[in-house]
């Protein structure tokens, strides 16, 4: 019965010592956040996939992973994609919706920080 408990507590110990190294392997290879960066991310057409890249951008920041405004660039959505996109804007504030000739514009005005 004891080599069965010490067996567990050594896998046990372990995976702790894997958690805390994934851990601080990850915070080493996130992006600081300082500077000035962001995200932009390209829509045509219907907008197929923008609102799973939106998503994922913003899990990143949920998680404390980026910390990035996030510009979607009309790249010549239609009529649909223009409303996914609309609705992407109107439902997460921190989201901007640009052409695509006036990106430059636009994350010149991006503040720093």
């Amino acid at each position: 019965m004891r080599a069965i408990l010490e067996v567990v507590l050594s896998l046990l110990a372990v995976m702790g010592l894997l958690s805390l190294g994934w851990l601080t392997f990850g915070h080493l290879l996130t992006p600081a956040g300082t500077g000035r960066c962001c995200v932009v991310i390209p829509a045509q057409g219907a907008g197929n996939g923008l609102e799973q890249a939106v998503t994922g951008m913003l899990w990143l920041r949920a998680g404390g992973l980026m910390n990035a405004p996030i510009l979607v660039a009309d790249c010549g959505l239609d009529e649909e994609g223009r409303a996914v996109a609309a609705a992407l804007c109107l439902r997460e504030p921190e989201i901007g919706l640009c052409p695509a000739s006036e990106l430059s514009v636009y994350i010149k005005q991006i503040p720093e920080g």
